[in-house]
């Protein structure tokens, strides 16, 4: 096995006490939020299998919602993230469900405020590590690893290349893609990890191109 940093053998700097469901369950929560853009008004949070069965006792609760709040995993604030939460106006609900997923560490954390809402599935496998495994109904696999893109765009020819383009331009250099859709003709999904975070300025051109209609960023 090969470890490309000292914190894939020790783990992440975190509040514990666990960092499978305490430290990964932050960074879900933090990487919904970064998908959303902002801090929601409220959030239900579905929990499965071993999230489900612990979540009170290992901390995953106040993770979560710390990680909604931009807490990262070494934020004294998580402990008391309840208060915070409230606050900041931010109406949370925890949903233990008895269905089973692929992986016993898993959150669906369902979304939103005035101007919409999203659904972003995510797992914790281990040490800190987070995948996210879907976003509004769209399969995917991010891993939080790298600075990543989601884009949102009409099932039209040339709306991959224009977005490549674009992050050339910029000499912003893809580590990562794929592109999913429900339906041929529809609405499909861009997931683009890439090297570098990536500028605001880089974000709203993606949003001008044709047939683009959403852009989300998640930065390292």
């Amino acid at each position: 096995m090969k470890f490309t940093s000292v914190f894939d053998i020790i783990g992440p700097i975190m509040i514990g006490p666990s960092s499978s469901h305490t430290a990964g369950a932050a960074r879900i929560g933090r990487a919904a939020r970064d998908l959303f853009g902002r801090k929601p008004k409220w959030a239900k949070i579905h929990l499965y299998g071993s999230f489900a069965e612990t979540y009170r006792g290992h901390g995953t609760d106040v993770a979560i919602v710390g990680g909604l709040l931009d807490f990262d995993t070494f934020d004294e604030r998580i402990k008391s993230a309840f208060e915070h939460a409230k606050m900041e106006g931010l109406e949370f609900e925890f949903i233990p469900e008895t269905a089973n997923k692929e992986h016993p560490n898993t959150a669906r954390i369902v979304m939103g405020d005035d101007d919409g809402e999203m659904s972003v599935e995510g797992i914790s496998i281990g040490g800190g590590k987070i995948e996210i495994s879907e976003v509004n109904g769209f399969k995917l696999r991010l891993t939080g690893g790298m600075p990543a893109l989601l884009v949102v765009h009409d099932d039209r020819a040339g709306c991959i290349a224009n977005v490549a383009n674009c992050l050339a331009m910029h000499n912003v250099n893809i580590g990562h893609m794929e592109v999913s859709r429900i339906e041929r003709g529809l609405t499909a999904l861009m997931v683009i990890e890439v090297d570098q975070n990536i500028d605001d300025r880089i974000i709203q051109q993606i949003s001008y191109i044709p047939n683009i209609t959403k852009v989300s960023k998640i930065n390292n």
